[in-house]
């Protein structure tokens, strides 16, 4: 109960961004123009702020890294397995491809709002140490999918893609040991400030249950129950493995059981992939990880 509270606040901005866009009418062109605002500006600012600035101790970190990895493939491997589960004449080939990135992806915005409520500071830059280490991974993945099965490049997709490029540029900062000068500090320090609470609203404008996902309700339960189920089971079941505790643990069992991103939407839309199905899985797991996440993080406990 203590965590669901803890946590409610962030669910109460998702809600709210859900409300704003059917009360204020603003129109589609506001909220996309915030949703590639906190893409292309304010959440590359919050990931490089955070991995520059991070303690990056590798060897006490690995079996963090490598445990969500791990739960991250087993997403992958899942979601991959949709392709045999459900028959082409359901689920389309393109269909298939942008509905299985929402197997594994990540919500950053929830994850970053959870690691501060969980831990503070630390936890925002155990968060961020994981999810620079995921964003390629996850990317690679979902843009390699949508290519094979959409005919676009892979490296070129990856080479403009605002949280890859954020990522290998705060990783290689934090290693060049250059530090932060005050004022450019400051100033990522408001970006970074500014990048959850409207990517939160962000992520609650752009929820969208109308209409029937590509394969049916069966695909894309498989999907939702890979991401919300399989996934924090299998990093459940590595981290004990690998000993992590405390910090480590919370931070991994949290990352795992987050929802899928909202860029898993604006990828399928910019990949020519089915962008309506994505939003309602999209949709579908964020609701549905304001009961399961608090849940799997109190069962952990």
């Amino acid at each position: 109960m203590a965590i669901a509270l803890a946590l409610l606040p962030d669910f109460l901005l998702i809600l709210l961004g859900s409300g704003l866009r059917r009360w204020l009418h603003l129109g589609d062109h506001f909220w996309s123009g915030l949703e590639k605002l906190v893409y292309f500006v304010l959440f590359p600012a919050l990931l490089f702020n955070a991995l520059a600035r991070a303690d990056l101790a590798w060897s006490s970190a690995a079996p963090l890294v490598a445990t969500t990895a791990l739960s991250m493939i087993a997403g992958m491997l899942l979601g991959g397995a949709a392709r045999w589960l459900f028959p082409l004449s359901a689920l389309s080939s393109i269909s298939f491809a942008s509905q299985f990135q929402c197997a594994f992806r990540f919500n950053s915005y929830i994850g970053f709002a959870v690691a501060a409520k969980l831990h503070g500071t630390a936890g925002i830059a155990a968060m961020g140490l994981v999810t620079g280490a995921m964003v390629p991974l996850v990317n690679i993945a979902a843009v390699g999918m949508l290519a094979r099965h959409g005919g676009v490049s892979l490296w070129r997709e990856l080479a403009r893609n605002p949280l890859v490029l954020a990522t290998l540029a705060g990783l290689l900062w934090n290693m060049a040991g250059l530090g932060l000068p005050a004022p450019l500090g400051h100033f990522l320090g408001r970006l970074a400030e500014a990048a959850i609470a409207l990517g939160l609203l962000a992520v609650g404008s752009a929820l969208r249950l109308r209409g029937r996902p590509g394969g049916g309700y069966a695909a894309a339960g498989w999907f939702l129950g890979v991401k919300l189920a399989a996934v924090p089971l299998a990093a459940l079941g590595i981290a004990r493995l690998f000993g992590l505790s405390g910090l480590y643990f919370d931070i991994a069992l949290a990352f795992a059981a987050l929802p899928t991103a909202s860029s898993a939407y604006i990828l399928a839309q910019r990949m020519g992939g089915d962008g309506a199905s994505v939003a309602w899985l999209i949709s579908a797991s964020t609701l549905a990880a304001m009961l399961t996440l608090p849940l799997w993080l109190a069962f952990a406990r």
